[in-house]
C-alpha cells in the first residue's frame, strides 16, 4: 500500500498530542473478570451515546459508528495506537494511476452468515453510499469518488474525479467506508436495525448476539475475522446504553461496569478525579463542537419573508462578535474544552485562528459594540429573533449550560433575542436536516487525522451539513487542496479555505476538546485514541 505522504504524516502525529482523558476506575467491576483466562471474559461499557442506524449509509455519528467499528470490515483500518490506515481485510491497496486506486482482497472472506465477502460487496458498499447519498449519512465522504468497479472477485478499482487523491485511502477507513453483505442491505434505502441483526451480516471482529435499540447490545467474537485487528479480545462485550451521566457515574462507582465513555459531565470527571480508585490517563483527541446556520431558515434566510443574503450574513457576524469561548470553556467545561477559533482544530496541519483576528475584540473575546455596528451598517433591526437548538442526550448535559451560556452572551447587550430549545438525539439528527432548525448545535469527531476532514464534510456542494450553503470558490479549493502533492502548498490552501470561510461564517466553531473514558483495573487496555474499536479484555488471572 502507498504511505500517506509527509504531510499527511505529519498531521496525523500532531493529532495524537491533543488531549483525551481516560479515567481508570480501581474498583471490581461487573465484568467479572477473576476467572477469564486469554481471549475469553466479558466486558461491561456503559454510554450515553445513541445509535441513529446500524447501516452505514444512514448514519454519521460516533454512536453509530462505534457499533460499526466492531462489526463491519473495512478495506483499510487503523492499528491501535497509529494514526496511518494499512490494510484490513485487503491484501493491498495503492495508487494504480493518478486516478485509480486499486484494491486487492484477501482470499477466503466470509460474513458471518457464511456467505462469501467479495469485490461484488465492495462496489455494492459504495455504490449504495452514493444512490442512498442519506442526509444523515456519510455520503459526503465520497465526492471525489467516480465509480467502483469489480474486475474479479479479488479485485477493486475506484475510479476517482481529481488526480492524486491524498485523502482517498484514509476515508476507506472512515465512517463511509463499512464494507456491507449485498444479500441482506438494500442497494436503494437504509436497512432496518432488526434486518441486519437477524441477517448476522458480520465480519469484524464482533458480530451482534442480540440487539435493543439504545438500551444493550451483546457482542460475540467472530472467530473468521481475518482484518489487521486480529483475533478479539474478548469472547463477549456488552454495552449498556444510559439516558443520564448521573446513572452512569453511579455504576462506574458502584463498580457495575468496566468501562464507562461517551458522556460523563466536567463536573462528573472533576468529582471522580479526586477519588482515590480513580485515575487520569491522556491520550489523542480531537473533538470540536460548534453551531451551525440554515441559509435559509436563519434570519433572513434564503426562504423567509424577508429574505436579504447581507442582513443574514450581518446576523452572523454579529453573533461571532458576542460569544466568548474562554467563558464557555472555563465556566461549562472546566477547561476540560478550550476555545477554538477556527475550522481545523489546533495541532493539525493547516490549522489557523482565521475568526480570532476578524470578530470580537480582535483577540478571543467579544464586543458588543462591534456587533451592534455591524448590525446597524447593514439595516437590521434588533433585537434579532434567533431561534437556537441544542441536544443534551448526545452531546451531554453540558450542553444545557453550554448554551444557556451562549444564550445570555448573545442576549445580554439587548441585540438578539435568542429561543433556545432542545430535542432528543434521534429526532434532533432528522429535524436538522429537513430545514426546522435556523440554527443548531453540533460536534464533531475526525473521521481520519487529516485537516480536510474538518473542511470537506462541512463546506463542500452538498455538504453533511444539508444547511444550504454552498459557495463554488470554497468547493474549488477543497478539491484543490485534496489533490495537491506538495505539502507546503496543500497547507497555504487549507489556510484559504478557513480564512474564507470565517468571513462567510456558515458555521461558528466554538471548542476543540476530547473524549472521556473510565475503565476498571480489572481491564486491560486503554482509550489512546479515537477510532471506538474495543481494546478492552479482562487482565488474565494465572
Amino acid at each position: 500500500m502507498s504511505s500517506p505522504r509527509s504531510g499527511f504524516r505529519k498531521s496525523a502525529v500532531a493529532l495524537a498530542g491533543l488531549s483525551i482523558t481516560a479515567l481508570a476506575l480501581a474498583g471490581c467491576a461487573a465484568g467479572g473478570s477473576g476467572s477469564s483466562s486469554g481471549a475469553s471474559g466479558t466486558i461491561v461499557i456503559g454510554t450515553t451515546d445513541k445509535v441513529t442506524t446500524l447501516d452505514p449509509a444512514g448514519s454519521y455519528d460516533n454512536g453509530s459508528f462505534a457499533v460499526m467499528n466492531q462489526v463491519f470490515p473495512f478495506l483499510l483500518n487503523t492499528p491501535y495506537n497509529s494514526p496511518d490506515v494499512e490494510p484490513d481485510i485487503a491484501e493491498s491497496a495503492e495508487f494504480t494511476s493518478p486516478t485509480e486506486y486499486t484494491v486487492k482482497l484477501k482470499k477466503g472472506l466470509k460474513w458471518a452468515n457464511g456467505n462469501d465477502l467479495t469485490s461484488s460487496d465492495v462496489k455494492f458498499s459504495f455504490d449504495r453510499q452514493l444512490a442512498i447519498a442519506d442526509e444523515n449519512g456519510p455520503s459526503s465522504l465520497l465526492g471525489n469518488l467516480e465509480k467502483t468497479d469489480a474486475p474479479d472477485d479479488l479485485t477493486v478499482v475506484f475510479t476517482l474525479k481529481t488526480e492524486n487523491d491524498q485523502t482517498f485511502p484514509q476515508v476507506l477507513s472512515s465512517p463511509v467506508g463499512p464494507i456491507v453483505d449485498e444479500d441482506v442491505f438494500s442497494a436503494t434505502e437504509v436497512t432496518p436495525d432488526n434486518d441486519i441483526v437477524k441477517g448476522k451480516a458480520f465480519a469484524g471482529q464482533y458480530t451482534i448476539d442480540s440487539y435493543k435499540f439504545n438500551e444493550l447490545i451483546s457482542y460475540k467474537k467472530y472467530a473468521d475475522y481475518q482484518g489487521l485487528l486480529g483475533e478479539a479480545k474478548n469472547d463477549t462485550v456488552n454495552v449498556k446504553y444510559y439516558t443520564d451521566e448521573s446513572n452512569l457515574k453511579l455504576d462506574v462507582k458502584q463498580g457495575n461496569i468496566d468501562v464507562a465513555s461517551r458522556s460523563l459531565s466536567a463536573t462528573d470527571i472533576e468529582d471522580l478525579k479526586k477519588d482515590k480508585n480513580v485515575k487520569v490517563v491522556d491520550g489523542p483527541g480531537g473533538e470540536i463542537r460548534y453551531f451551525v446556520f440554515n441559509f435559509d431558515t436563519m434570519p433572513y434566510g434564503a426562504t423567509t419573508a424577508d429574505a436579504d443574503p447581507a442582513k443574514a450574513l450581518a446576523v452572523r457576524q454579529a453573533a461571532a462578535d458576542l460569544i466568548d469561548r474562554a467563558a464557555i470553556a472555563k465556566d461549562v467545561y472546566k477547561d476540560t474544552y478550550t476555545p477554538l477559533y477556527s475550522y481545523v482544530p489546533a495541532g493539525l496541519t493547516g490549522a489557523t485562528e482565521s475568526l480570532k483576528g476578524l470578530y470580537g475584540d480582535g483577540d478571543g473575546g467579544p464586543d458588543a459594540a462591534k456587533a451592534k455596528e455591524t448590525l446597524e451598517a447593514a439595516g437590521v433591526t434588533v433585537p434579532v429573533a434567533l431561534n437556537l437548538q441544542y441536544n443534551g442526550d448526545h452531546y451531554g448535559s453540558g450542553s444545557g449550560d453550554e448554551y444557556a451560556l451562549i444564550k445570555d452572551q448573545l442576549e445580554a447587550d439587548g441585540l438578539f433575542t435568542v429561543n433556545l430549545q432542545q430535542t432528543e438525539w434521534v429526532q434532533y439528527a432528522k429535524d436538522r436536516t429537513t430545514d426546522v432548525y435556523p440554527a443548531y448545535q453540533l460536534g464533531w469527531f475526525p473521521d481520519y487525522s487529516d485537516a480536510d476532514n474538518y473542511l470537506s464534510p462541512f463546506f463542500a456542494t452538498d455538504n453533511f451539513l444539508a444547511n444550504h450553503y454552498d459557495n463554488p470558490a470554497v468547493n474549488d479549493l477543497i478539491n484543490e487542496q485534496r489533490s495537491t502533492t506538495d505539502a507546503d502548498a496543500r497547507t497555504k490552501l487549507i489556510e484559504q479555505i478557513q480564512d474564507t470561510e470565517a468571513a462567510d461564517l456558515s458555521t461558528i466553531p466554538l471548542l476543540q476538546g476530547a473524549q472521556v473514558a473510565v475503565v476498571g483495573k480489572d481491564v486491560e487496555g486503554t482509550v489512546l485514541d479515537a477510532s471506538f474499536k474495543f481494546r478492552y479484555a479482562p487482565i488474565t488471572k494465572g
